[in-house]
């Protein structure tokens, strides 16, 4: 059994202080009936509860990709503006935390989710994740560049990449993937190799891609999605299940 209000908290009713109102207001149903008591205990999944006539579903597993504008700090709070403020109201009281981060200048795919196991198994290098940039750049990358990528760099910091792919666009631009998320490594990676960027965007993580979804905008993901998310990188990048630098992955060709 549940208290009313911590299960009208969890299906993103609002805070403690606005389902308070919310129950005073007597807009909540159990079961059809008005309820004022927060204190209720309720069995979820057999009782129907409704805020406005619409049921609620209780606290559940969400997976949102965002297409994040440049100028928003990838946090949950700061001084700065956070990507939190891009997503509806609603959403932002269910426990949701961006999965990795982009810097402030970079723009493109950022995921977010309210499942730890999951976040941990997308930021973790072992589950070897790819992640897909189109970067601007200087100068023009070459043959040497994309084996120094291939090998793995290691940065002057002494920081070891793991192998990642680079692919040359032509003069100033390229796509960049990587299967781990140090601090600004694509774009310490590319100025270790004398190319500094200007502009960077994540285009892809794993199968997913931003499609047509407007920047700024966030849209939870399917459950198929999902599950592609969670597959073993044996079913993600082929057969051996390994991310090899000297080939681009499946989603490149």
């Amino acid at each position: 059994m549940e208290r009313l209000d911590k299960f009208l908290s969890d299906s993103g009713a609002g805070t403690r202080s606005q389902v308070k109102a919310l129950l005073k207001s007597g807009r909540v149903a159990v079961d059809g009936v008005p309820e004022r008591d927060g204190g209720r205990k309720i069995l979820p999944g057999t009782q129907t509860v409704t805020l406005d006539d619409e049921i609620l579903g209780g606290k559940r597993r969400m997976v949102v990709m965002l297409n994040k504008p440049a100028g928003y700090v990838t946090a949950t709070e700061d001084r700065q503006k956070t990507v939190m403020e891009l997503l509806p109201p609603h959403w932002q009281r269910l426990g949701l935390k961006p999965v990795g981060r982009l810097d402030k200048a970079t723009e493109g795919l950022l995921l977010f989710t309210n499942d730890g196991e999951l976040l941990h198994k997308l930021i973790s290098p072992k589950k070897e994740v790819p992640k897909l940039y189109y970067a601007q750049h200087e100068g023009c990358a070459g043959e040497e560049d994309v084996q120094a990528f291939a090998s793995g760099l290691t940065l002057a910091d002494g920081t070891v990449c793991l192998p990642a792919v680079l692919e040359p666009l032509g003069p100033g631009e390229s796509l960049i993937t990587v299967c781990e998320g140090k601090y600004h490594q694509v774009r310490r990676m590319m100025a270790s190799c004398g190319m500094p960027v200007s502009y960077l965007e994540r285009r892809r993580e794993g199968s997913l891609s931003l499609g047509n979804l407007p920047r700024g905008s966030a849209r939870e993901l399917t459950e198929e999605e999902t599950a592609a998310l969670e597959a073993p990188a044996s079913e993600r990048n082929g057969q051996n299940g390994q991310f090899d630098g000297n080939d681009s992955p499946n989603f490149l060709n």
